[in-house]
């Protein structure tokens, strides 16, 4: 096992230094990583960003510091105790890595670096040049795919994975950056190209990629179907600039540093983020106050009026806390009222917001609404990182959470139950709200996609006949288990 430095240890009863509460929003170790003996430096500035605290709470920022601050190589998964919140320490940047030699990955992170190319690009362009390629931050040996493939950016077809190969793993970074672009948001809001380029990097970074799923695709994968939602007729004819800023956002940070883990197993192993947040959208929490902390570490919006910054966070907060699923039927039972008196008003902000936060509902989990070839990929992934968990809490005697077991569970078992409890009741209420040609060409992607799943789970027949003597049984105990995950596929 290697070495671990932290801060040192402070009693909780014992103030948090002025100092230290003076850094509000996201620390930055980087420029003082010295001061923790470290023998290299680099391997605390890859901490950045997102060390979520309200600056009035000392405890929780306390709390916050002791988890976060660590910083670990290839400790993996250990048992320990940190004054009066134990919990199991899990090094979530390693926790779903495989095995890889070791020169792999200094050229991945090589790689992942922006080139001076594109820094002289960017530069450019802040000093008034003229450019022929909106895309400057785009390297030139990627520009002619990338840029064809963003031509088509609207279309559902888009495949995500493709693009991600092609940007040499910065799919999010240009694919937002070009949205922002093409929805004109940079000019109007007068964002700083320098700031921007940097936030969008760290909410990059800050993504676990070693996450099978929860990862920085999936976050671009979610940006782009928040795009083609963006575009519908209703939504597109009255949402303002400032809703469309918000839900590009929102798509891109809305699982910001996700720990690759659900909601109840942070609560069973009394994880210090579950302390902080109350065992109440703990996830949805973090990915918010993280995304918060990006912002104001890069004061992307530091030209705006300070009310007006204010009214991004929470907003943005109101976005992202929407996509807990656990609270799934009260957003549903909600949305399907509105729809049945028809009073919808998207005149009215507060309306306009609940559409914007069923949206990105919608897009976090329209997976089982792409096309087959994507679909698979998304359902294998995610089913993986399930499994992963649920090893993990055999290997710790944890209670294993529902979906989890993968001598109990398939891919195709867990995909129809998902699909048939939590998706397809939502996109029938989005298709009344938006009866378009992309609601009925989700709707049959994802028909298809639940009979292909059935065809590969012989016994889904068969169970489901049992269910219909049984209706309560039926609707009730799968539908529970399915939402009990927490948000681990939202």
């Amino acid at each position: 096992m290697e070495l671990c430095y932290q801060l040192p240890v402070l009693p909780l009863d014992r103030p948090v230094p002025k100092h230290v509460l003076s850094r509000r929003g996201a620390i930055s170790f980087s420029s003082s990583s010295s001061l923790f003996g470290a023998p290299d430096p680099r391997q605390l500035s890859q901490r950045r960003g997102a060390i979520s605290y309200d600056s009035s709470d000392q405890t929780a920022l306390y709390i916050r510091m002791l988890g976060d601050v660590r910083v670990r190589s290839q400790v993996g998964f250990e048992p320990e105790r940190r004054g009066s919140h134990p919990y199991l320490g899990v090094d979530f940047r390693t926790l779903h890595s495989r095995a890889e030699s070791a020169g792999t990955i200094p050229a991945r992170r090589i790689r992942r670096l922006f080139s001076f190319q594109r820094h002289l690009l960017s530069s450019r362009l802040l000093r008034g040049a003229p450019h022929l390629n909106p895309l400057h931050i785009l390297d030139e040996d990627y520009c002619g795919q990338a840029k064809c493939m963003l031509e088509k950016v609207g279309s559902w077809n888009f495949d995500i994975f493709l693009f991600d190969r092609l940007t040499n793993g910065n799919s999010l970074v240009f694919l937002t950056f070009n949205l922002l672009n093409q929805y004109g948001l940079i000019e109007l809001f007068q964002l700083d190209m320098v700031k921007l380029r940097r936030f969008l990097v760290l909410v990059q970074e800050d993504y676990h990629n070693q996450n099978p799923y929860h990862n920085a695709v999936h976050a671009a994968d979610v940006t782009q179907a928040m795009h083609c939602y963006l575009r519908e007729p209703k939504l597109a004819q009255s949402l303002t600039s400032f809703d469309i800023l918000l839900g590009l956002l929102a798509a891109a940070t809305h699982d910001l540093d996700h720990p690759g883990v659900n909601q109840p197993f942070l609560i069973k192993t009394n994880h210090y983020l579950a302390a902080l947040y109350r065992n109440t959208s703990v996830l949805e929490n973090h990915h918010w106050r993280s995304a918060v902390g990006l912002l104001r570490e890069t004061e992307l919006f530091s030209n705006l009026p300070a009310e007006d910054s204010l009214s991004i966070e929470r907003q943005l907060g109101s976005l992202i806390l929407a996509t807990d699923i656990s609270r799934q039927n009260e957003y549903l039972s909600r949305f399907r009222t509105h729809l049945d008196e028809n009073d919808l008003c998207l005149g009215n902000a507060s309306h306009r917001h609940f559409v914007l936060q069923m949206a990105l509902k919608c897009a976090d989990i329209c997976n089982p609404c792409r096309p087959w070839e994507l679909s698979k990929q998304w359902s294998e992934k995610v089913t993986d990182e399930f499994f992963h968990q649920g090893d993990i809490e055999k290997k710790y005697k944890l209670e294993i959470s529902p979906l989890c077991d993968s001598e109990a569970n398939t891919i195709a078992s867990v995909q129809i139950g998902f699909m048939t409890y939590v998706v397809e009741p939502l996109f029938a209420e989005w298709a009344r709200f938006s009866d378009t040609r992309l609601s009925q060409t989700m709707l049959g992607h994802l028909g298809l996609n639940k009979a292909s799943w059935s065809a590969m789970e012989p016994e889904a027949s068969g169970s489901s006949e049992e269910g219909e003597s049984e209706p309560g049984r039926a609707t009730d105990e799968p539908s529970s288990r399915v939402l009990s995950q927490g948000s681990q596929e939202s």
